[in-house]
């Protein structure tokens, strides 16, 4: 028996399908996926899942999961600390499907509150870091400091290959660094900062503010050392920490890194958080990620952007410097949120607090006679136990507060936010010590004297009232899935079902620190090996890790692993990565940064991989070839017959399949790439299995490999061994993982098949509704295209002027985000409705996309001229539609109300269209000052 909540989630009823089916020229659901996909790789089987369940029973199951955890006081520290989210940014942010099913903000006219949003964690970022510019956010701690090592490489003038780290760098910072440099040819070489010692020669120096052991060090010798040396300085700094203490920038340093996690946003067992990335001036040209800057739009008006697009990784693909694409956007809205809430004065007082019970703790420990490891800290201290550590954590354990055991004679604690007086008598209890007076601390010559977070949005807010207006301000002048459809071509923007996200903020997921003990964490065990074992069955592959936090971090692993197979095999010379023309762009990247050499396949007309140029290159790289990447159904959108044979060629040459999972929602339930040659994959759980994006993060890109590449997936970043990490938590973003479990649970095997079915019927009807309009770029055998469709509007735009962007801007006037612009080919639209949408939304979109082609035939017939018309102008803002004066050849009517939309629903952008190249020109990446809105 099907799952009730099946048809919850698929839009289309069956009614709706025959209609949908008619048009197409199909009796059935069935028949169209017959006549859809190769039989060479069709799964006719059934998926070995549990039968779907209901919603209720699905929350019942995820309760008791819950209560398999234990929540205990962590006081482990490493990088990850308990928070409070204040309850308004809680339910209005993390719980508002406002926030969290926006997509990343590429048309910015409608992205404006998530926006200024994300310039205010920059603004944050740069206050508190002391440096110019900061990105919009980084993957975790670990990759951000990771990529800060290669952006120091690149910058640096200094030609040798040491990276020298702070031998007090979190131990899962140092195995993320290990994993990124060693492909790239980069020493890390551990140094001694206590004592002052640098290598003779190295391009980047990265230093841990304050250490793992929670020392606080004076930094600036050996900032001026290496930069004697020609080498540029990467300080990973607590933020919180920098309310009170000096700030990186203003000992020189060049770059900063890290994590927003103790700004509101819950432990989650490891993620998803909001990292961090600051350079000084002279270096913003480099940062990689995302970087939001303030423009102007047609009016003149200030409007924010996505800033320097051609930074963007999937343009510069074998020449891309990094791999990520995404950042973690809805983390970064809470964490400045959280900034902008307690402002500095509010966010002074907690780390006061924090550094309070750490300077109880100092004193209590050391009026017993237990000596500390340093007298300069911040939050964490670490006591000298010879032979006791062990007896000292279990002791504190049962009185329900987890400390950090470093060895046999080292016992670490941190204080956090919701540290408390009793915690402090807890822990000091386990040592055998009373609580005396608090310690005097030795970090007074680095206490902090610069201002922060002067700017008025931070102190504003304070109010619970004045909060919840400024979010929902923000959140007005967004569009997101809450609003209607957004048919993106590759991105899939599907139902994030209620239900699914429930469990999410329960504290039994929610508090749970990433290196808690593990008979604290088995209910979080249970669902990683359940989640891991279903996406194996569903893929075809044995094995799956779920720790990468990124496709594109998946890519990477999915790519060390076919590293690693061939090292074993002794076959280190394979470093050849065939990737067709066609190829997600940061595929080439992430193969770059595995260490391998690109070459590109070229496609044929119909988009396919050229077999004949496939064999070529096999030929002529036969004895290096290490690997093929892929995507399938191909990056346009179809399912391509000659996928099997590809496979078949690659291994017969001694290399390794590499299947990009970013389509999979086109397979599910009707071909496992596991099966059809596939040996990897990297799959997209904030796509294919309903993580919400986040307005562009959070996301999930678990790797499933076949079994003889099982033992070369990302390993625990706490155990230093051959096995490398990619996140700095052994299961990444374990925090959303509830998200999909439920997603499986409730569908089902019967219910995942027919959401992918559903979700090509879609893009048939949709692709035959528009045929006649605009042409349909690729097709498959029988004409028919997978889950998305490619509109070629480059004969409109020759015989008309008319452009992709016109069309784009004008769907917002019609209430509709644009499909994908110009990707994978210029001058074109990427459809994809998604099965959720049911046939009344679809209609909606092709009536607009109708009457859009009817606007551009009057431009074309001279009704219109060609710069002065409905798309030219679009998108149209109630204030340009209400003006004094109106002098366009259109009426306003046209403009505001175009044919089909609801005057009682209507969306109104906040700006009209921005110009992007005068914020490239006049980079400017935090908070304007409000006198330049007066301006």
């Amino acid at each position: 028996m099907t799952s009730p909540f099946v048809s919850r989630h698929i839009g289309p009823d069956a009614d709706e399908q025959t209609t949908m089916l008619k048009a197409i020229g199909y009796g059935s659901v069935e028949q169209l996926m017959d006549a859809a996909i190769p039989e060479s790789i069709r799964f006719h089987g059934d998926l070995d899942l549990p039968a779907g369940i209901s919603e209720e029973q699905t929350i019942a199951e995820l309760r008791s999961i819950a209560d398999r955890n234990v929540l205990a006081t962590p006081m482990i520290g490493l990088g990850y600390y308990n928070t409070v989210t204040p309850a308004v940014i809680k339910r209005n942010v993390l719980e508002n499907p406002a926030w969290y099913t926006a997509y990343t903000p590429y048309q910015p006219e409608i992205s404006q509150g998530r926006l200024e949003a994300l310039l205010n964690f920059q603004t944050m970022v740069t206050d508190l870091t002391g440096l110019t510019t900061a990105n919009a956010s980084m993957l975790d701690e670990a990759t951000a400091v990771a990529e800060a090592m290669t952006l120091a490489r690149r910058s640096s003038k200094s030609k040798s290959n040491v990276y020298a780290v702070d031998a007090d760098t979190f131990p899962q910072t140092l195995s993320v660094l290990r994993t990124r440099a060693e492909p790239l040819g980069i020493d890390v070489v551990l140094v001694d900062v206590e004592g002052g010692e640098l290598p003779e020669e190295f391009f980047g120096l990265h230093l841990q503010y304050p250490g793992a052991s929670g020392a606080v060090r004076d930094h600036a010798a050996l900032v001026e050392a290496a930069h004697a040396k020609g080498a540029l300085v990467t300080v990973a700094a607590d933020l919180l920490a920098l309310t009170l203490l000096r700030a990186p920038g203003e000992i020189g340093a060049d770059i900063a890194a890290g994590t927003t996690q103790r700004f509101g946003v819950p432990l989650g067992f490891g993620g998803p958080h909001a990292g961090y990335l600051a350079v000084r001036a002279g270096l913003e040209r480099s940062l990689p990620g995302r970087l939001v800057g303030v423009s102007k739009d047609a009016d003149g008006d200030q409007a924010y952007r996505l800033a320097l697009q051609t930074r963007e990784q999937h343009i510069r693909r074998e020449k891309a410097t990094s791999n990520i694409c995404t950042a973690q956007v809805l983390l970064a809205v809470m964490a400045s949120m959280y900034a902008v809430y307690h402002g500095p004065a509010g966010l002074r007082g907690i780390a006061k607090r924090v550094h309070g019970h750490a300077l109880t703790l100092a004193g209590s420990l050391t009026a017993a006679g237990i000596p500390l490891t340093s007298g300069a800290f911040f939050d964490t201290v670490t006591a000298v136990v010879p032979g006791r550590a062990a007896e000292i954590v279990e002791a504190a354990a049962a009185d329900g507060v987890d400390l950090l055991q470093v060895d046999a004679d080292r016992v670490s604690i941190s204080a956090d936010e919701t540290t408390t007086d009793a915690h402090v008598a807890t822990v000091l209890a386990a040592f055998g010590a009373g609580v005396s007076a608090p310690a005097e601390c030795g970090a007074r010559p680095l206490a902090r004297t610069s201002d922060y977070l002067t700017h008025p949005v931070f102190n504003t807010h304070h109010s619970e009232t004045s909060m919840l207006r400024y979010l929902r301000k923000l959140s007005d002048r967004d569009y997101a899935l809450d609003r209607g459809m957004i048919p993106l071509g590759s991105c899939t923007m599907k139902l994030n079902a209620t239900t699914e996200m429930e469990a999410v903020t329960w504290p039994e997921f929610a508090n749970i620190h990433p290196f808690a003990p593990s008979s604290q964490t088995e209910g979080y065990e249970h669902l990683v090996a359940q989640l891991e074992a279903w996406l194996a069955e569903i893929t075809g592959y044995d094995a799956v890790s779920v720790q990468p936090n990124a496709g594109s971090q998946g890519e990477l692993a999915g790519l060390l692993a076919i590293r690693g197979y061939h090292r074993s095999r002794g076959e280190a010379h394979r470093d050849v990565c065939l990737i067709p023309s066609s190829a997600h762009g940061t595929n080439a990247a992430s193969a770059v940064m595995a260490g391998m050499r690109v070459v590109v396949v070229a496609c044929d007309a119909d988009g396919n991989v050229d077999l004949t140029d496939l064999d070529a290159k096999i030929a002529k790289h036969r004895d290096q070839l290490s690997a093929i990447m892929v995507t399938y159904p191909s990056t346009h959108g179809v399912y391509e017959q000659s996928i099997a044979d590809l496979c078949a060629k690659v291994h017969e040459a001694g290399g390794q399949v590499y299947v990009d999972g970013a389509n999979l929602n086109a397979l599910v339930g009707y071909a496992r790439p596991g099966k059809f040659g596939a040996d990897v994959s990297h799959l997209n759980l904030h796509k294919t299995f309903c993580i919400p994006h986040g307005g562009g993060g959070p996301g999930v890109g678990p790797v499933a490999v076949g079994a003889h590449l099982a033992e070369f997936l990302p390993g625990d970043p706490l155990q230093q061994g051959d096995h490398h990490a990619v996140s700095a938590a052994a299961h990444g973003s374990a925090g959303i993982l509830p998200i999909s479990w439920a997603y499986i649970r409730m569908m089902g095997p019967d219910g995942l098949a027919a959401a992918t079915a559903s979700a090509v019927l879609a893009a048939n009807y949709v692709a035959a509704r528009l045929r006649e309009h605009y042409p349909v770029l690729y097709a498959g055998e029988n004409g028919l295209v997978a889950h998305e469709c490619i509109l070629d509007l480059r004969p409109i735009t020759k015989a008309t002027g008319v452009s992709v962007d016109d069309v784009a801007k004008r769907l917002i006037d019609y209430g509709f985000h644009a499909p994908t612009m110009s990707f994978p080919v210029a001058g074109t639209l990427m459809v994809e409705p998604t099965e959720s949408e049911d046939l009344a939304e679809l209609d909606r979109f092709i009536a607009a996309m109708i009457a859009i082609k009817g606007e551009i035939d009057k431009v074309a017939a001279g009704e219109w001229p060609a710069g002065d018309n409905p798309l030219a102008n679009a998108p149209h803002t109630a204030s340009s539609v209400t003006a004094d004066e109106w002098t366009h050849p259109y009426s306003r009517s046209v403009a505001g109300f175009p044919e089909g939309v609801d005057r009682t629903a209507k969306y109104w952008p906040p700006v009209r269209r921005i110009d992007g190249a005068f914020g490239d020109r006049n980079l400017v990446c935090s908070c304007p000052s409000p006198e330049a809105f007066e301006d």
